[in-house]
């Protein structure tokens, strides 16, 4: 989730975009999910209903980079460890929510889950 408005600012000050990516139920996170349950991570449809109405539906095939060559880059710079999360960013359809909205997200029928902006 980015707060926009935060975002906004940051961009005409040239600062980082550090409280707009970074505050309290910024990052949801799913229940985990283990490998066996995917049989290839670049070929799952993500998707996201915000208040009942589908705003994202793509394929992991779209991503600029693969998960290995994203790997090998981010670890030329920093350790991941076990149980480290690589967020990659999301598809296009990005729509702007407000307090009270009930979002409800997930990836094929492996997973989702729910929840409403504070």
């Amino acid at each position: 989730m980015t707060a926009r408005d935060f975002q906004d600012e940051a961009k005409k000050e040239g600062a980082p975009w550090f409280l707009a990516k970074s505050f309290d139920s910024s990052c949801p996170v799913s229940d985990f999910v283990p490998k066996e349950k995917v049989a290839d991570p670049h070929k799952l449809r993500l998707w996201c209903n915000i208040n009942g109405v589908e705003k994202q539906n793509a394929t992991t095939d779209n991503m600029i980079f693969d998960i290995p060559t994203l790997l090998e880059y981010i670890t030329q710079y920093v350790t991941l460890e076990p149980g480290d999360m690589v967020l990659t960013g999301t598809p296009a359809g990005v729509a702007r929510v407000q307090s009270g909205d009930l979002i409800e997200c997930g990836f094929d029928d492996i997973v989702s889950m729910s929840f409403k902006v504070q």
